[in-house]
């Protein structure tokens, strides 16, 4: 029998169920914490070692008149942002209106922390920089490249139960998507997820995406 190699698109195939569907999709189910915790573990031990001993990527010094230039699309959909959720959450449920960062700023100021460098970091790297590396090959159309992209961004989100955090994270997917693209930079669309997500929990959303609110 002729053995599959990681480089093969039928290989990429296999791992792209089991990483990006298959696994997060267990997550929703009720099983160990501990198992769940291995799994994930486990998952990016392998994708650092593809990463780096297959893909061959090169860490790249930053190219700053770039990130300036893209630091303005980070601002004007910011404005958006804050907008629309502040209307939201007045609207749903204005008690939590900021109510960690002025009740308690300390576990505010723990929340984002965790959140930017313990979560946000190693997404970017499976869902931007993996997921661009490895599956460029298989859907070489670039509308459908960066679709399937927040397709399964929100698909990781399905342990939630939540319509809502699942459009939300679509959406994210895209603008994280396509930042990536353009920019190539992991340290631009990983600073771009924090602050939409640091947003997020300060103005009282974090609830649903399992932060206190």
């Amino acid at each position: 029998m002729m053995k599959l190699q990681p480089t093969s698109n039928v290989y990429k195939v296999v791992e792209f169920i089991l990483i990006f569907i298959l696994a997060p999709i267990s997550f929703a189910f009720n099983y160990a914490v501990q198992i769940k915790t291995v799994i994930g573990v486990l998952g990016l031990l392998y994708i650092l070692f593809v990463l780096f001993k297959i893909e061959r990527l090169k860490v790249r010094k930053p190219n700053l008149t770039q990130l300036k230039k893209y630091f303005t699309i980070i601002l004007i959909r910011g404005l958006v942002i804050i907008i629309t959720t502040i209307i939201f959450v007045w609207f749903t449920d204005k008690n939590v209106l900021f109510y960690v960062p002025q009740n308690n700023p300390r576990l505010w100021g723990i929340i984002l922390f965790v959140y930017s460098f313990f979560s946000v970091f190693p997404q970017e790297l499976m869902y931007r920089t993996f997921y661009f590396s490895r599956y460029k090959s298989i859907f070489k159309n670039t509308t459908w490249l960066i679709f399937i992209n927040a397709l399964v961004f929100s698909i990781a989100h399905v342990l939630f139960k939540n319509t809502l955090v699942l459009l939300i994270t679509f959406i994210g997917g895209l603008l994280f998507a396509l930042s990536y693209y353009k920019t190539k930079s992991t340290m631009y669309v990983t600073l771009e997820h924090a602050i939409y997500g640091c947003w997020l929990f300060t103005v009282g959303m974090g609830d649903m995406l399992g932060f206190p609110s």
